[in-house]
């Protein structure tokens, strides 16, 4: 599924193309993808015009200048792509267009397409004056690239966990959009064991021990550094100029079981926690 990195590289390739223009044509393809389109979804969105595209963890927000919100989520095998001229720009029409499922014709004289083989994504229309309360957002946690992210707020969140680390990073109600790949990457850049309770963040008083500060750090980093290569194409992620990222080739630890460590040289090993692969080195993440 994609994780943060790749859903804010879509945001960005959307936003150039869709922010100021009107949707002057819906097309809703099939009645469902992971759940049931909203009812008169295409003639609600229709004469629309987008005022802003956002993210909020792994979902896209399109702000429309109407009553409702347009939100979006990839799934397991979702893409945008952006046509221009009804002509695929290059690169674009490299998946199915048997899976193209609903396509936004812009004034501008652009199309958004989106593709999607398992249909595990799904569009919502809600009113802006329910969004904050609706329940796909309600209880979503802070967002590790936001102003209010740092050690403190680590230690704030994980004081008196006695779950793992790695657990509670990837519990979205705590921190918005962090998933198994980053979150590997993460505490191996700061040395931190997955294994390590999560409470260890917190001193006795409830300040940031050095563990959170590093960690806090090394999130941001690796994040940042992910958004900057289009995110990581393991597997269906594609930027919405057909492109595939390239942050996967910047793997420190992820998916490098048996391999040298490159921070201590140990050997980096693969384990399961909570039905997730974890790869991490017993050599220098303590």
């Amino acid at each position: 599924m994609p994780e943060l990195p790749e859903v804010e590289t879509v945001r960005r390739g959307l936003e150039a193309a869709m922010v100021g223009a009107q949707l002057a044509a819906v097309e809703q393809r099939r009645p469902d993808l992971r759940f049931p389109f909203p009812e008169r979804f295409a003639e609600r969105l229709t004469g629309q015009r987008v005022e802003a595209l956002r993210r909020r963890a792994k979902y896209l927000i399109a702000d429309l200048d109407g009553t409702d919100v347009l939100v979006m989520h990839l799934g397991m095998s979702g893409s945008f792509r952006i046509e221009q001229a009804r002509a695929p720009i290059l690169g674009a029409g490299a998946k199915n267009s048997l899976h193209d499922h609903v396509t936004f014709d812009l004034s501008t004289g652009a199309r958004v397409v989106y593709n999607d083989p398992r249909r595990f994504g799904f569009m919502q229309l809600i009113p802006r004056s329910e969004f904050a309360a609706h329940p796909l957002f309600n209880k979503i946690g802070i967002e590790p690239l936001g102003d209010e992210f740092d050690g403190a707020a680590l230690a704030r969140l994980f004081a008196g966990k006695t779950t793992s680390l790695k657990a509670a990073l990837l519990d979205q109600t705590l921190i918005a959009g962090l998933g198994n790949i980053y979150v590997c990457e993460a505490l191996h850049r700061a040395g931190l064991s997955p294994r390590r309770v999560a409470a260890c963040l917190a001193c006795n008083d409830g300040t940031p021990s050095a563990r959170a500060t590093r960690l806090a750090r090394a999130i941001r980093e690796v994040l940042n550094e992910a958004v900057a290569a289009g995110g990581s194409s393991l597997r269906d992620h594609r930027k919405t100029d057909g492109a595939l990222g390239y942050f996967q080739h910047s793997f420190r630890i992820y998916s490098r079981a048996g391999e040298p460590c490159a921070r201590c040289g140990g050997l980096v090993r693969r384990i399961t926690q909570a039905g997730r692969a974890t790869f991490y080195c017993g050599g220098c993440q303590r």
